[in-house]
């Protein structure tokens, strides 16, 4: 079997070759507009107005506007009165320090502690989602957290994923762009907050066209991965 790091040599030596061929200078021709690609009504869960206060911004104004190209903040309440606060960012050049930051390095800068971080599987109508879900706290604020990330229409994991679809993109002369989706609860009971978490998402990724779904999930109408 061939080894992680063989094949990371690998990709980079090809990388290597793409960046004397010529860098990608062409951003992708198409980028998500984030306030119109989400609905503010679906599937039982509307928008609250005036409540995007409450959704945490883990980042100096500074450093957002340096990082991201566009962000989105919403809060969502169900039939039920649950609320799910949604915090989505876009960039359009995923390279160096312009890549999104994870919510486990940014809470903690804004003062939050960090409890269980687990990776795992966020089902939905067409496929799973990779996900992490952690636990945040801030004095008496428990607020559950779920994401991912994605460079072009690639859920990433860990940094060989990223290297993995940074490359695609490089060999098309694309800059590679890329989405943090985030969603999380107040709530002290973790499961209950996973649990509506996932069902906040699911639903919203089939309220949305199949090309939207792509680019924020990876997720194609076959139910796998594009």
């Amino acid at each position: 079997m061939i080894s992680t790091a063989v094949i990371m040599a690998a990709l980079m030596c090809g990388a290597a070759v793409a960046g004397i061929a010529g860098r990608p200078s062409a951003k992708v021709a198409n980028p998500i507009d984030l306030k119109t690609a989400v609905p503010n009504e679906f599937a039982g869960w509307t928008e609250l107005p005036d409540q995007s206060a409450q959704v945490v911004n883990p980042q100096t104004e500074q450093l957002i506007n340096k990082i991201y190209k566009q962000t989105l903040s919403r809060t969502y309440v169900n039939n039920q009165g649950y609320r799910v606060m949604l915090s989505l960012a876009y960039g359009d050049d995923q390279r160096g320090g312009l890549q999104a930051h994870r919510p486990e390095v940014c809470y903690p800068a804004q003062g939050f502690q960090l409890g269980k971080i687990e990776d795992g599987a966020l089902s939905t109508a067409f496929g799973a989602v990779d996900v992490r879900r952690m636990m945040t706290s801030l004095g008496p604020r428990e607020e559950p957290v779920t994401y991912w990330l994605t460079v072009g229409d690639q859920v990433i994991k860990n940094k060989f994923d990223k290297r993995v679809a940074e490359f695609r993109l490089i060999l098309t002369g694309t800059i590679p762009d890329g989405l943090l989706f985030r969603v999380s609860s107040i709530d002290r009971d973790a499961s209950r907050a996973f649990a509506m978490q996932q069902q906040f998402a699911a639903d919203m990724l089939a309220a949305v066209p199949a090309e939207t779904r792509r680019r924020l999930s990876g997720l194609t109408t076959s139910g796998t991965p594009g």
